[in-house]
C-alpha cells in the first residue's frame, strides 16, 4: 500500500478500542499496539511524522500494510496486545529477552513418580513449570525446602527402578525422607506428597495445611500416633516455611520495587523484590534504548515480566504514572489470582526505594554500555536529526576570532567517530581583510581549505560529511556558497548559542533551527564540538597576536627583516632580552651594522 492508502486506511478505522499489527513487504509483523480508539491511535502514524522519535520514523518507513482487530474494552485490547506480542516478537516492539537466565521449576509429571529439576525456560514436554524465580540458587533452595517439608527423596536413586534394591540412605535415618525406595511405602503416599507440593508451589499454602491438620487428626482418631506425630512435624515445617516465606515460588506477598534509568544506548529495569521488609532479591532487564517514554517501557515491561510468572507480589511501586495503570493492575490481578495494587510514591520512604532501584539499573547500564556503544548512538541521533543519509563519519568545524582588523583567525577542528582528532586541526590567517568581517572570513576559510583539496594536499585530502559553522544561518549559508562553487554537497549547519554560551541548536543555511536541547546526549556532544572549536580558534588568535606583538617592535628597526627578526628571537627568547643585551652579543647573531641599529633603537630616546 502507498503511504496515502495507509493513511485512508488508518481513517477509515473505528473508534473502538482493539489492537493493531504493522506489516512490512514481507508479511512480517514488526509492531503490535494497542488503542482506545484504533482511528485515532493508527492514523497518528502518518501525520506529524516530525514529531516522531527516530524508531517510530524507521517503522513508519518499512510499513506496507497493517491489520486490526476490535476488542471489547481496552483491557481486552491489552490483553491481547499481550498475547500477539508473545507470538509475533514484534522487531519494533519493546521485547524482555526470553533467554536472561530467570529459571523455572520443572516437575516431570508424566511420570510415576515425577522429579523436580531446574529448566532455564518453559518446553512444550507435558512438564509442569513453576515460575520464573530471581536466581538457580534461589530455585535451588525452594527445591530444597520443599523435599526437606514434604520428607521428599533428594538422593540419586530411581523411582520405581531403585525401589528396594539397596536399604535406605542416612537421609531417612536421619528424618529428612520418608524413605520411597522401601518395599513397603506404597506409590500412593509419593503421590499424595507431590500434589501437596504441587499445591504449594501454586501458592496454595492454606489448603495444604488444612488437608494436613484433618489427616493428623484422622490418625489421632484412628489411634494412629505415630502417623499423627509425622503429620504434625511436616505441618510445622510447612508452616515455617510460609511464614519464612522462602517457599515455593519464592516470592509470595509484600512488595517488588521498579526503577528505569534510560541511557544513550541501552535502558534498564531493576526490580528490588522485599518480603517482610527485608530485600530478597533483584533482577534487572535491559534494552536497547529507541526513544521510547518512561512510561512505554514501563506498561511493556510489567506485562511482559509478571505476564510469565508464576506469582506476583501484592504490591509494585512504579516510578512513573502509567496512562494505562488500572489496566495493568486488572491483567497483573488475573494473574495472580489476587489483587495486586499499582502505586506511584511522590515521597517518603517508598520514593527512597524508587530511586535505590533506578541506581541498581543506572550502574548496570553504565556497566555493560562502552563508551564506542555510546558514540555511535549520538553519531546515529544526529543523523536522525538532520535527516542524513547515514551517521557523519568525519564532522569539521570552524570559528573565526578577531580583536579588531589584525589578527584575524580561523581554526578547523575535526572529529572522526565522535573522537577529536587533533593531529588534524588546521588553523587559518586571513588575507586582505580591511577590518573583522566573520563572513568574508568565513568565506575565505572555507575556500582556501577546499582550494588546498583540490591542488592535492594530503593534509586537506580526507572530506567532511558534515561541516558545523560556529554561528547562525548566514555564517552557514556563506558556507555553502563556496561549497557549492567547488561543486560539492556537504550538509552545513551553524551552531547557534544560548544566552549561556552552549549551543542549544543546530540551523540550516535556510534558518531552520533544529532543536537539541531535548537529546541530553547529542546536546552535549554538539556542545563539546563547539566548546573545542572555539576553544581552538581563540587559542590560535592569541598565539598570533603575541607574536605580532613582540614582532612589531623589532620591525621599526632599519635593517631589521623577517628572517633577522626570527633570528633574534630564537636567540634571545624576547623582546626585552634583546632590549638588554650589549653589543657584542648581538653582533654574535647580526652583521655588524644590523647589530649596531639594533644597540641604537632601544638606547635612542623615542618621542610620546
Amino acid at each position: 500500500m502507498t503511504f496515502e492508502e495507509l493513511k485512508d486506511k488508518a481513517l477509515s478505522l473505528p473508534l473502538k478500542p482493539g489492537v493493531y499489527l504493522m506489516m512490512d513487504k514481507t508479511g512480517t509483523v514488526i509492531y503490535v499496539g494497542k488503542a482506545k480508539a484504533l482511528k485515532n491511535r493508527v492514523s497518528q502514524y502518518f501525520h506529524d511524522q516530525a514529531s516522531h522519535n527516530e524508531k517510530t520514523r524507521a517503522m513508519v518507513a518499512q510499513i506496507d500494510h497493517f491489520d486490526t482487530i476490535v476488542a471489547g474494552s481496552e483491557f481486552e485490547a491489552l490483553v491481547l496486545e499481550n498475547s500477539l506480542i508473545k507470538r509475533h516478537k514484534p522487531r519494533y516492539n519493546i521485547l524482555l529477552k526470553d533467554d536472561k537466565g530467570y529459571p523455572y521449576i520443572r516437575l516431570s509429571v508424566k511420570e510415576r513418580y515425577p522429579q523436580f529439576s531446574i529448566a532455564g525456560r518453559m518446553a512444550d514436554d507435558g512438564a509442569r513449570y513453576f515460575g520464573p524465580f530471581g536466581g538457580r540458587g534461589d530455585t535451588q533452595s525452594i527445591i530444597d525446602a520443599l523435599r526437606n517439608a514434604l520428607k521428599l527423596p533428594s538422593c540419586g536413586k530411581k523411582f520405581p527402578r531403585d525401589i528396594g534394591k539397596e536399604r535406605p540412605c542416612l537421609n531417612h535415618h536421619m528424618g529428612l525422607c520418608d524413605g520411597y525406595c522401601r518395599k513397603e511405602v506404597p506409590w500412593e503416599q509419593h503421590h499424595q506428597a507431590m500434589g501437596q507440593a504441587i499445591r504449594l508451589l501454586e501458592g496454595k499454602l492454606s489448603e495444604v495445611e488444612k488437608d494436613l491438620s484433618d489427616q493428623m487428626m484422622a490418625a489421632a482418631d484412628n489411634l494412629e500416633f505415630e502417623k499423627a506425630a509425622a503429620l504434625r512435624d511436616r505441618l510445622k515445617a510447612i508452616s515455617l516455611l510460609g511464614k519464612r516465606q522462602k517457599v515455593v515460588a519464592g516470592y509470595l506477598a509484600d512488595t517488588d520495587v521498579l526503577g528505569l534509568f534510560r541511557g544513550e544506548v541501552r535502558s534498564g529495569v531493576a526490580v528490588l523484590h522485599f518480603r517482610e521488609g527485608e530485600l530478597t532479591g533483584r533482577d534487572l532487564e535491559l534494552f536497547q534504548t529507541e526513544g521510547e517514554s518512561p512510561e512505554e517501557i514501563l506498561s511493556a515491561f510489567l506485562v511482559q515480566y509478571y505476564g510469565s510468572r508464576g506469582l506476583l507480589p501484592r504490591q509494585i511501586l512504579l516510578p512513573e504514572n502509567l496512562e494505562d495503570t488500572a489496566d495493568i493492575g486488572r491483567f497483573l490481578s488475573h494473574q495472580a489470582g489476587r489483587k495486586v495494587e499499582l502505586v506511584t510514591p511522590q515521597r517518603g520512604a517508598k520514593m527512597d526505594l524508587i530511586r535505590m532501584a533506578r541506581e541498581n539499573a543506572q550502574e548496570e547500564v553504565r556497566r555493560v554500555t562502552t563508551r564506542e556503544e555510546r558514540t555511535a548512538k549520538v553519531l546515529t541521533l544526529l543523523a536522525e536529526r538532520l535527516e542524513l543519509p547515514q551517521p557523519p563519519r568525519r564532522i569539521e568545524a570552524y570559528d573565526i576570532s578577531n580583536t579588531g582588523a589584525s589578527d584575524i583567525v580561523a581554526a578547523m577542528t575535526v572529529f572522526e567517530d565522535g573522537k577529536p582528532r587533533k593531529g588534524a586541526y588546521r588553523y587559518f590567517k586571513m588575507k586582505g581583510l580591511d577590518g573583522p568581517d566573520d563572513y568574508a572570513s568565513m568565506d575565505q576559510t572555507i575556500r582556501r581549505r577546499f582550494q588546498r583539496d583540490r591542488d592535492g594536499d594530503e593534509q586537506f585530502a580526507s572530506r567532511p560529511d558534515l561541516l558545523l559553522i560556529d554561528g547562525g544561518d548566514t555564517h552557514a549559508a556563506v558556507a555553502r556558497r563556496v561549497l557549492e562553487e567547488f561543486g560539492l554537497s556537504i550538509p552545513v549547519y551553524g551552531m547557534v548559542k544560548d544566552d549561556r554560551h552552549r549551543t542549544r541548536a543546530l540551523i540550516t543555511p535556510d534558518g531552520r533551527e533544529i532543536g537539541i536541547q531535548g537529546v541530553p546526549a547529542l546536546f552535549a556532544f554538539i556542545g563539546q564540538i563547539q566548546e573545542e572549536t572555539h576553544r581552538s580558534a581563540v587559542g590560535f588568535h592569541h598565539k598570533q597576536h603575541t607574536k605580532s606583538g613582540t614582532g612589531s617592535v623589532l620591525e621599526k628597526i632599519p635593517g631589521i627583516g623577517e628572517i633577522r627578526r626570527k633570528k633574534l628571537l630564537k636567540t634571545f627568547g624576547s623582546v626585552k632580552a634583546i632590549k638588554g643585551a650589549d653589543l657584542q652579543d648581538l653582533e654574535e647573531v647580526l652583521p655588524k651594522n644590523a647589530a649596531l641599529s639594533v644597540y641604537n633603537y632601544f638606547r635612542t630616546p623615542k618621542e610620546e
